[in-house]
């Protein structure tokens, strides 16, 4: 055992690592593209990923690089897709807002708000129908609160009993708009009540308190007992996106950053066992970085192929 920290809790905190790692080498390069990054968040896609099994499907929103690489997909492939390479997940045509790999239980992420909502419940009404033990989890953003889509999929979820989890990674901004000015509910879980879902919000930035809230949920999806919604109350640390600029000032940011769901996790964790942890997860990332480099871009000849 790791001083400090048990075998369980150090992976938690190596998933966490990674993908901020990971994102913060993206972005150094120059043809890192359009992305969406989860720094500060990565607690919510940690903890979600470690309460599911191979037999339930995870769908995202466009922000999907700690979702992947928390659900498990290589990060060598993921390095490719992100960089349009043919080695990628999708062969570097879905990219980061279609990336998707179903047979690792990662159904994959979805560019539009709110899109991913209705889908979710289509791929739960399918494992139900086909006698799956599995669960479907659906992350999405505050954002997507304020669409039809949520209502309606709340609405179908609760008739017909299917086995979806609804988690909201509320971040509390919208591109730049504040939650506070765009939707009335006192919580996002209240929007469940209505339809008699069961609802709970938490400390996103707390990991383990994710894992907990969502292992229970999934458990009773899995055993007929119909859907859920998860609120995970997080922080993000960086604009929107790269093409964003940031709307909250210097002294906000700081404030929000001492609340790191990484540094949260690694309290009490000897320096010398973190450096060694982050150096294991710096070789990763460089080793990504190399395969992705090192593979193609597709040809001409794919641009219609898998196109329906």
């Amino acid at each position: 055992m790791t001083p400090g920290l048990a075998p369980d809790l150090l992976l938690l905190l190596r998933k966490m690592i990674l993908i901020r790692h990971f994102e913060q080498a993206l972005l150094a390069r120059s043809d890192h593209g359009f992305q969406l990054f989860s720094s500060g968040e990565e607690a919510v896609a940690v903890g979600v990923c470690d309460a599911l099994g191979p037999q339930d499907q995870l769908l995202c929103s466009g922000r999907s690089i700690g979702p992947a690489l928390a659900r498990g997909l290589d990060s060598g492939a993921v390095m490719a897709e992100l960089l349009g390479k043919v080695a990628g997940t999708n062969r570097g045509k879905g990219g980061r807002g279609h990336l998707a790999q179903p047979a690792l239980g990662f159904l994959g992420a979805h560019a539009v708000v709110g899109g991913n909502l209705t889908i979710a419940a289509g791929v739960a009404l399918g494992l139900a129908t086909e006698g799956c033990s599995g669960a479907v989890v659906c992350i999405f953003g505050d954002g997507a609160c304020g669409s039809g889509a949520l209502h309606e999929t709340l609405n179908i979820a609760a008739l017909w009993r299917l086995p979806l989890v609804l988690v909201c990674n509320n971040n509390q901004m919208s591109i730049s708009t504040r939650r506070s000015d765009a939707l009335a509910a006192a919580r996002l879980s209240d929007l469940a009540a209505p339809f008699g879902v069961p609802r709970l919000t938490v400390d996103g930035m707390d990991v383990l308190a994710v894992r907990t809230a969502v292992a229970e949920f999934v458990a009773v999806a899995r055993g007929g007992g119909g859907p859920a919604f998860l609120e995970c109350l997080s922080e993000r640390f960086s604009p929107h996106s790269t093409s964003t600029r940031e709307t909250r000032s210097a002294a906000e940011l700081a404030a929000i950053r001492k609340r790191c769901p990484i540094a949260r996790l690694a309290a009490g964790l000897g320096d010398e066992t973190l450096q060694e942890l982050e150096a294991d997860v710096d070789a990763e990332v460089t080793a990504a970085m190399d395969f992705a480099d090192k593979s193609p871009f597709p040809n001409l000849s794919e641009a219609l192929a898998d196109v329906w």
